[in-house]
């Protein structure tokens, strides 16, 4: 038998499933004392399934696809924050080597990022006109790992703000081939105008969904639509009005506008019902490893400390199809001092990592 981990102290198995200690075994979780194990390692606190960040973007930064050593510096600061099981939402980098690598997170893909021709940010997405949607939606579909990752809305500068980025016609037919094969769909949108349309159309789950409205949230809750708010990457709002008012003043009125309201509208989302992941958009412009800062944001905006707990944990990996501490699972754990139940912040200050039965960090 190999090195024996016994994690005692508190383990947070779900909400209310709250154990003594659990035990593993060749990289495994048991909650059998195992017979004759001669090697144990102790390690003693408030242990919780690995967090997940469902919206990040490990291979790309501000310009576009990164090196294999710069997304590797950016997956162990994920995986440092305590981050274990990651939901890539597009990216222009072939990162499948990480999966090779034990002591790096896990990673579900949505392929690369699939935008409107000049409609999203450079060197990142596949970038088509409608007409293509269908293919390109089917190509991301064979390469992810069950997403497709669409750009719903972004700025249209004959327009000078936030537009639609895809006719109603060409969405129904993408994410109907998308479910055909076996993927889910989520979308980038900032704005109001798409988010009927594409939940209409079948979509699983909307990122950012800052223009949810009174018309589109019970929309969103009648059909089990997912959001991943991004809160963490909203606060950048104002910098990127004040960046571009002078070319475009409607669109940063408008991001001002979504700025302001963002914690009502992602409370008015959980209220209703509507499923609410965490996600920090990590890569591009922002930094990696801010999952603990992104649930203290959710619990800011009036979601309850366990639910915004649930949503990195719990209810996150079930959402994505993959086990948290259940009996044979993968042993991918955290460890904190004290109970981040009663305050999330603990999140921040992980005492001890454990990916695949390893104590990596």
């Amino acid at each position: 038998m190999s090195l024996v981990l016994h994690v005692t102290g508190r383990v947070l198995a779900g909400p209310e499933d709250v154990r003594d200690e659990l035990w593993v075994v060749d990289g495994r979780v048991t909650y059998d004392r195992p017979a004759g194990a001669r090697d144990v390692r102790t390690i003693t606190g408030w242990a919780l399934p690995g967090l997940v960040d469902a919206h990040c973007h490990v291979g790309l930064d501000a310009h576009g696809p990164v090196d294999a050593a710069t997304s590797e510096r950016q997956a162990l600061t994920d995986r440092d924050a305590g981050t274990l099981l990651i939901r890539d939402a597009g990216s222009a980098a072939d990162t499948r080597w990480i999966d090779d690598r034990g002591d790096l997170p896990k990673i579900i893909r949505a392929g690369r990022h699939i935008a409107r021709t000049k409609r999203y940010i450079r060197n990142y997405a596949h970038e088509i006109e409608p007409a293509d949607l269908v293919a390109y939606v089917a190509r991301e579909a064979r390469r992810g790992d069950g997403w497709v990752k669409l750009v719903g809305d972004w700025i249209d500068r004959d327009a000078g703000d936030l537009t639609a980025c895809w006719p109603r016609a060409e969405v129904e037919a993408a994410i109907a081939e998308a479910h055909r094969l076996g993927a889910r769909v989520t979308a980038h949108c900032f704005a109001e105008e798409s988010l009927r349309d594409l939940v209409e159309a079948g979509i699983d789950c909307v990122e950012h969904a800052t223009g949810l409205t009174e018309e589109t949230i019970p929309l969103f809750a009648e059909r089990g639509v997912a959001i991943v708010p991004t809160l963490v990457n909203i606060a950048t709002f104002p910098r990127l009005a004040a960046g571009g008012e002078g070319k475009f003043p409607r669109w940063a009125d408008h991001m001002r506008r979504l700025h302001a309201r963002r914690y009502d509208t992602v409370r008015a989302a959980y209220d209703a019902g509507i499923p609410v992941f965490v996600g920090t958009d990590a890569g591009g412009s922002l930094a990696h490893g801010l999952v603990a800062a992104e649930v203290a944001e959710l619990v800011t905006a009036g979601i309850p400390p366990l639910d915004a707990l649930s949503a990195t944990t719990w209810g996150a990996r079930a959402w994505l199809g993959r086990p948290g501490l259940e009996e044979g699972a993968p042993a991918d754990l955290v460890v904190y001092d004290a109970d981040p139940r009663t305050d999330v912040r603990t999140l921040a200050a992980p005492r001890r990592i454990v990916l695949d039965g390893r104590v990596v960090g």
